[in-house]
This record gives C-alpha cells, structure tokens and sequence, in this order.
C-alpha cells in the first residue's frame, strides 16, 4: 500500500517500498559461461565452446560480426587529384556559362 508523506511544508511524496534489487539464485549471476549449444563451424565440427567456436573462426579468417576492428572511414573527395580535377571541371563550367 503506497502513502503520502511530507518531506517539507507542503511538499508530499509517495513512499514507495523499497525492494531489494531481483537477483538470480545462481552463486554468480553475472557471469556469462563459456558453453553454448551445439553449433556447426564451417570445418564441418559443431563446438559447444563459445572461445573454441570463435578460435577455430578466426584460423580460418572469419570475422564474427560485432567484434571486427573497422578502421577510419575515408571520404573519396579527400584525394588532392580528385580536388583538383573537381575545381578544373567547375571552372571550365563557369568558363563556358560566362560566355554565352
């Protein structure tokens, strides 16, 4: 049952129960384990090993998805040649409007 209770003059709150935080019974509950279902790897093998799975994967060049290291984005207009050539087609284009 929720009450009202005055934490200054004329200002009210709802006291609310407190309950503990909702935790497992397990002795560690935060703890992700190693084992997994059975699962097929492209040698043909099925792990039940989550590192196994992922060793195996990496010796033969896989890359799990969300763990690949992305390296810096590039944009295609940074390259000085491309710059140059790009102000050169905008002033010949100016050029050709101007004489009309």
């Amino acid at each position: 049952m929720l009450r009202l209770i005055e934490v200054a003059p004329n200002l009210w709150r709802v006291d609310k129960p407190s309950a503990p935080v909702a935790r497992s019974s397990l002795p560690c509950p935060m703890v992700i384990s190693d084992e997994m279902p059975p699962c097929e790897q492209v040698d043909g093998r099925y792990y039940t090993s989550k590192s196994e799975f992922r060793k195996i994967g990496r010796s033969l060049g896989l890359v799990e998805i969300g763990n690949e290291k992305v390296g810096p984005k590039r944009r295609s207009t940074d390259d000085r040649r491309t710059k140059a050539a790009r102000q050169q087609a905008l002033r010949i284009a100016a050029e050709k409007y101007k004489s009309r």
